[in-house]
């Protein structure tokens, strides 16, 4: 009788817990599926200048860059949407890896950029055509091939890809990720591949804008312009961020200039306010340059934007910032890799050998350009 009555209590027991959790399941699942912040980052130009490329170098002749991202991973790595300007193209080791002023990339850098955490790869830049069709071509199939979770966006094999958005989607989100440049240094398009290339042509970037605005929660447009070494804004860049803005870009993200500039908001016709980095700098470089000026090109910065949903289904910018890089570079294995401005010092400065080209560059040179830049409130 005993062991009856404990079978009707527990099966009492199991079926209110049972009736209960049926009850509240829809709640539960309607909380998990409701979005809450998507984090996105962007860094600027990777410049795999021949300093860089023998610090990656190997005895086997490989190439390993992971020190190169070591200390900015884990802020990449934990964004929901990690984006990066490749500044060069990517051909591997048959097209020979060089330097400025023709770059060419071995295959190794697209293995640390996945590693490092990068969704989306920026491709559409002056250097894209630095080795013509082949490069393009065996860039994007390495992509393919190895890494079909990431976007490279900027560069196409085919007319029908290149009217193809590259619309990211993560956790109930979908952002479109727009990519064009002024031009590729004099270097015609392929005849046979006209749409290789990006270029920031209207009404290509008209028709892409309301193509996005159909298919996507929220636009950003990543422009490769400017004018390099400039600290300031050019009027070509400021007519073409108000284009962008009007079509329906809700964040612009420049690259190209290898020095950063300001911040800004631009004001669509339709009212809406849109965060415009006019140029995020250099992400990686040792310059060949020599003089005044040059330290300027070792200081990068990071896009840091927080977005959220609202009620009706709408994404907007909750908060927007920068986060101030710095590139390091000394001559040995392992010797280029980037710090955000915070964790670097003062005495490491010194030992960075872009002294010998600059010797106005320290920390302080830096901390002091970044404030001269940007407002210390929009520092994450």
């Amino acid at each position: 009788m005993k062991f009856t009555c404990r079978i009707t209590l527990l099966s009492i027991v199991t079926f209110i817990f049972t009736t209960i959790a049926t009850n509240l399941s829809p709640v539960i699942t309607a909380c998990a599926q409701e979005p809450g912040d998507f984090t996105v980052v962007m860094v600027g130009d990777i410049l795999l200048h021949d300093g860089i490329e023998k610090c990656a170098l190997r005895e086997d002749g490989s190439y390993d860059y992971t020190e190169v991202f070591k200390h900015t991973k884990d802020e990449i790595e934990a964004a929901d949407l990690a984006i990066v300007n490749e500044e060069v193209i990517i051909g591997g080791e048959e097209l020979r890896v060089s330097g400025y002023p023709s770059f060419n990339a071995p295959y190794e850098i697209a293995d640390e950029l996945a590693e490092t955490g990068f969704d989306v790869i920026c491709h559409a830049t002056n250097h894209a055509l630095d080795r013509g069709k082949k490069g393009i071509v065996n860039c994007l199939s390495y992509w393919k091939d190895n890494y079909p979770q990431i976007m490279p966006v900027g560069i196409y094999e085919s007319a029908q890809e290149s009217d193809e958005l590259c619309i990211y989607e993560k956790d109930g989100y979908k952002i479109a990720v727009l990519n064009y440049t002024y031009g590729t240094n004099g270097i015609p398009l392929p005849k046979d591949m006209p749409y290789a290339v990006n270029l920031i042509k209207e009404d290509k970037v008209i028709r892409d804008l309301a193509k996005a605005e159909k298919e996507a929660d929220f636009t950003i447009v990543c422009p490769h312009w400017g004018t390099e070494y400039n600290l300031g804004i050019t009027d070509y860049q400021k007519e073409w961020a108000k284009i962008f803005a009007d079509g329906g870009a809700d964040v612009i993200i420049g690259t190209h200039p290898h020095v950063i500039e300001p911040l800004e908001i631009v004001t669509a016709d339709d009212g809406r306010e849109v965060p415009v980095y006019y140029s995020l700098g250099n992400f990686v470089n040792w310059t060949s340059g020599q003089g005044r000026g040059v330290a300027n090109r070792m200081v990068g910065a990071m896009a840091v934007i927080t977005l959220n949903m609202d009620e009706a289904g709408e994404v907007y910018v909750k908060d927007y910032g920068v986060k101030p890089l710095v590139c390091h570079v000394e001559s040995a294995t392992d010797g280029a890799t980037v710090y955000f401005l915070d964790d670097y010092t003062q005495a490491k400065s010194f030992l960075n050998e872009i002294r010998k080209r600059d010797d106005n560059f320290s920390y302080l040179y830096c901390e002091e350009l970044c404030y001269s830049i940007y407002d210390k409130d929009s520092w994450r």
